[in-house]
């Protein structure tokens, strides 16, 4: 069994590191399925075969969004930027230029302030919230 998914000797990384490569590694695949799925429909002429189907990319669409979940509850200031860029009206790459420069200003001041957010609850992304 090959462990591609690592960079660096994997009994060098921390287990956390390996557990969110594991984890990053398992959204591809979900994402890979996705699109496997999405082919197979689009060609599919059974409409039992394609019920078939659509109930499995549900199940894709479930476990990649597990996945990402899992990951951004381990990154901060992912999560930070995906909320500005994820279920937002308007552009797109407007939004994740936005949301990028929010989230590096909050990282450049993370150490003085990331305390304080944990004890609120929150990630400091309401300026982000507010503009919705």
């Amino acid at each position: 069994m090959g462990f591609d998914q690592y960079h660096e000797p994997p009994q060098e990384l921390p287990e956390e590191t390996r557990t969110f490569a594991r984890l990053c590694a398992s959204l591809t695949e979900e994402a890979e399925a996705i699109g496997w799925y999405e082919q197979r429909l689009a060609v599919e002429r059974d409409p039992e075969a394609r019920a078939v189907m659509a109930d499995a990319v549900g199940e894709e669409y479930k476990h990649f969004c597990m996945d990402l979940e899992f990951l951004l509850r381990r990154k901060p200031k992912w999560r930070e930027t995906a909320e500005g860029v994820l279920f937002q009206k308007g552009d797109i790459v407007e939004h994740g230029e936005a949301a990028e420069a929010a989230a590096g200003s909050a990282a450049s001041t993370e150490g003085s302030h990331s305390e304080s957010r944990e004890a609120a609850g929150t990630l400091g992304i309401g300026s982000l919230k507010e503009g919705r």
